[in-house]
């Protein structure tokens, strides 16, 4: 298994749409076990192939849930429906999000408080679950990554402008950026 480099904010593969993986075979399997060596040493609960510059339509996490659902998991090819995203102000504390490719910066983010989650395993296996809470949440940010979109690009007004001097200040938004897990200070402190 390999730790790859983690893609930073303004590289191309991070802002367009996902590929559809078309064979599952022994080299998406490697590649999804990179992955979770990859989110592993970077800490992080999720890790979409996107920010290790495959624009392939993939995710693993490895987060704890109330759902029934495996703390550890692959999605290939994932589709998700959420309920309604609330529209009030996100609380700062209990809303807060990070993203391994904003290293180190967090904002508040309302997102759906629940997600039903449809797919395919590395092996080509169908994959069906509900997701609640972190857990849901979880699940829409590596989605979002699929189709190009960072978190902060869902963030309202007063927050996308702070996320926006942020990475002003980072002198991030261009290609060619990235960190690696494990080598690089944890940008968040793990």
């Amino acid at each position: 298994m390999t730790v790859h480099p983690i893609t930073i904010t303004g590289e191309p593969v991070l802002h367009r749409r996902a590929q559809p993986v078309e064979t599952f075979d022994a080299a998406l399997r490697t590649l999804i076990a990179d992955m979770f060596e990859t989110m592993d040493e970077a800490n992080g609960v999720g890790l979409a192939a996107p920010q290790i510059g495959v624009g392939l339509r993939l995710f693993v996490y490895g987060m704890e849930n109330d759902d029934g659902v495996p703390p550890r998991g692959v999605l290939v090819n994932p589709t998700i429906v959420t309920t309604k995203v609330p529209g009030s102000e996100p609380d700062p504390e209990d809303d807060a999000e990070g993203c391994l490719s904003v290293p180190g910066e967090s904002f508040p983010l309302a997102r759906a408080g629940w997600a039903r989650v449809t797919g395919f395993d590395g092996d080509g296996a169908p994959v069906d679950f509900e997701a609640t809470g972190w857990f849901a949440r979880c699940m829409q940010h590596e989605y979002d990554h699929l189709d190009g979109k960072l978190f902060v690009d869902r963030l309202n007004d007063r927050y996308l402008r702070k996320a926006r001097r942020s990475i002003r200040n980072n002198a991030w938004g261009v290609p060619g950026l990235t960190w690696m897990p494990g080598v690089d200070p944890d940008p968040f402190g793990h």
